[in-house]
């Protein structure tokens, strides 16, 4: 081929070349002269001579050897394993398409009777080494759909066409054929990858070029968390071995036999032709959701199939190849911040540790979370371009949560909280713990040391109101965390597994991190006897053991609250390590309380906090009392008065179904 010819002009040559010596073929077989030309004197009974027909063969094989890249006619016969004659119909098929002249040549060979098309008797008749296997439906020709028959009565007369897709394709021009197109897309080939998801990508490419005799399985399950990682894996493996990828979701895959058999041999059909896996996403696929329809596609695959899933599923395991993609380790999480910011010539001063402590992201997370952030770097200070980066963290962490569990707005401060001196110290220890862990455990060599229980579980009791909830959101806003609150009443089922299906859906959820959950009403589940005299007895205290491991493995600060401590089982108790008891506040507490409750902004006139504190009432009443109270001063147009606190106090007192006493409130008005 020279210098000047593209692979494209050179198979446009090369495919006419073809076709014209199809064509010739047939001019023979108008002319009645097939049978001469197989007679030991052909050449001069045919008019045509040796020469002519060898100058084609030879013009196609010295074009054939000049191009860089093999015709597209000829990875179509290697691919589909088609025999001479199966290649002649096609070309004839193709010439039909191609050449306008065609069709007329075709219906003079065939009597002038109108017949335009191909059909298998003329190719019987005409072609060189016909064999009628060529006709069945199990041929290449047609299994493939290469060629369709239009049925009309006898099938030797049936016109036939070929597939547009597969006429493109001699064209040199590769593309999914529509009625796939729908269901199947290309991959965005990312072909960057952190060095443990390289070495996954690398056993996927042993998997499929190992000389074993098990190297027949074209079916990989590829097992783990992160879709977008496995996406980038499977396509760095495909780019390695020299084959495009594409994705179908299982969701897509027809229930129909028959739209399920054509989906199948047309993917098939078009992985061969443009060298392509597939990739099936089943990530979000239910123990119901392993189909008859999936396992069928899965057990026929002829091409190289990767099927994605969170987890192991047992029926493809056996049949498949089965390799896991985990997360980025902490080490890849500080390199992938590391190298992106040395790449925004940004110095965080060695605060990339407290992000990878916090955060467990994915590659792609930490590149929006970074792109995200971006717009709030400040070059000149770093402690600012942290503050983005944590914040940008938060975000990236929350969308699976928010689903689960109600995000709180913490909004409460230190000063907010009016508690003995020793719970607060137990909170601040609590907020050291969460802070430090990532140096206790990894820089000083803990976590070696200690095969679980590596989660900060806490258990807040007292009565309600006595400020449970808002502990939690002091501790989230002291450490810049998201607080989510779970009722675990609403967990809860009465069916068995389903409540630990729940919980674990909630942890799952939480693992990126950023996040503080808050167990409320915990007495759903502790409320339950933990001596076992029934099988629900049992079932129980499995959910409670089950809520304990995960909370212990929980990489962050998971927070129970209960209204009965007592109701725990000390064998439940061992296994938390901050219990933090909130007592009903006493005359001097309420009284501190009530001083704080009121914002600067807010029109008070004569309030004596002495007085109000007679109320017998926990923190969130009086929170209750004071936001009534204005209320009713707010629609009067007066300032918050003792009066008005009175008729609050006194809804609220009834709400509590209790007497309002005059021992507390006597000598208000």
């Amino acid at each position: 081929m020279s210098a000047s010819k593209s692979w494209h002009e050179a198979n446009q040559e090369y495919l006419s070349l073809a076709i014209a010596g199809i064509r010739q073929r047939l001019e023979l077989f108008r002319d009645g002269k097939v049978e001469a030309r197989n007679r030991e004197d052909h050449e001069a009974e045919s008019g045509v001579s040796d020469h002519e027909n060898s100058d084609l063969n030879s013009r196609l094989l010295k074009l054939s050897k000049s191009m860089f890249a093999p015709a597209a006619l000829e990875v179509l016969c290697r691919q589909f394993w088609l025999s001479s004659f199966e290649r002649d119909l096609l070309l004839m098929c193709a010439g039909v398409e191609l050449d306008s002249s065609f069709s007329l040549l075709l219906e003079s060979v065939q009597g002038g009777s109108g017949r335009a098309r191909p059909t298998f008797s003329l190719a019987l008749a005409a072609l060189e080494n016909p064999h009628w296997s060529a006709l069945s439906p199990a041929s290449p020709l047609r299994r493939m759909h290469l060629i369709e028959v239009e049925p009309q009565g006898i099938l030797t007369a049936s016109p036939l066409s070929i597939e547009e897709k597969v006429l493109h394709y001699l064209a040199g021009i590769v593309h999914t054929d529509e009625r796939l197109s729908g269901m199947i897309k290309p991959v965005v080939q990312n072909l960057s990858l952190i060095s443990s998801h390289a070495e996954v990508a690398n056993k996927i490419i042993a998997a499929w070029t190992s000389g074993e005799e098990n190297a027949s399985i074209s079916v990989i399950q590829l097992l783990g968390k992160d879709l977008g990682a496995k996406r980038a894996i499977a396509a760095v493996a495909c780019n390695s071995l020299g084959m495009s990828l594409h994705e179908l979701s299982v969701r897509m895959i027809p229930s129909s036999p028959d739209e399920l058999d054509l989906l199948i041999r047309l993917w098939e059909r078009d992985s061969m032709l443009g060298a392509s896996a597939l990739l099936l996403i089943g990530d979000y696929m239910g123990t119901s959701d392993i189909s008859p329809q999936l396992m069928h596609l899965a057990y026929h695959a002829g091409y190289p199939l990767i099927i994605s899933s969170r987890s192991r599923r047992r029926e493809i395991t056996e049949m498949a190849v089965t390799i896991e993609a985990g997360k980025p380790s902490g080490i890849e999480q500080k390199q992938l911040w590391a190298k992106a910011a040395e790449g925004a010539h940004l110095e965080l001063n060695g605060q990339l540790d407290a992000i990878v402590s916090e955060f467990d992201l994915s590659a792609k997370e930490i590149q929006n979370a970074w792109f995200q952030a971006s717009v709030d770097f400040d070059r000149e200070d770093p402690d600012r371009s942290f503050a983005a980066l944590w914040k940008s963290c938060r975000q990236q962490s929350r969308p699976q949560l928010d689903n689960l569990a109600a995000r709180v707005e913490s909004t409460a401060a230190w000063d907010d909280l009016v508690l003995p001196p020793g719970q607060k110290s137990i909170l601040r220890d609590i907020a050291a713990h969460v802070r430090n862990r990532a140096k206790v455990y990894d820089e000083w060599g803990f976590r070696t040391k200690l095969s679980h229980g590596q989660g900060i579980s806490v258990l807040f009791s007292g009565a309600s109101g006595t400020g449970k909830t808002m502990a939690a959101e002091v501790l989230a806003r002291e450490l810049s965390l998201d607080l989510y609150r779970i009722d675990l009443s609403s967990v809860v089922s009465k069916y068995i597994g389903e409540t630990e299906k729940n919980l674990k859906s909630v942890f799952d959820a939480a693992e990126k991190g950023g996040a503080i959950i808050l167990f409320d009403e915990a007495d759903a589940l502790f409320g339950k006897r933990s001596e076992v005299k029934d099988s629900h007895d049992r079932y129980a205290n499995i959910e409670i053991s089950y809520l304990l491991q995960r909370m212990e493995e929980y990489g962050g600060l998971a927070i129970l609250t209960t209204n009965m401590k007592s109701s725990i089982d000390p064998a439940f108790m061992r296994r938390i390590r901050f219990s933090v008891q909130f007592p009903f506040p006493d005359a001097m507490q309420r009284k501190e309380i009530w001083m704080r409750i009121f914002p600067k902004g807010a029109p008070i006139d004569g309030l004596d906090m002495e007085k109000l504190s007679r109320l017998s009432v926990s923190g969130g009443n009086i929170k209750n009392i004071a936001l009534y109270g204005a209320f009713l001063a707010a629609d009067e147009g007066a300032a918050i008065s003792m009066i008005h606190l009175l008729r609050a106090a006194q809804v609220e007192y009834a709400k509590l179904e209790k007497p309002l006493t005059e021992a507390e409130a006597g000598g208000w008005t």
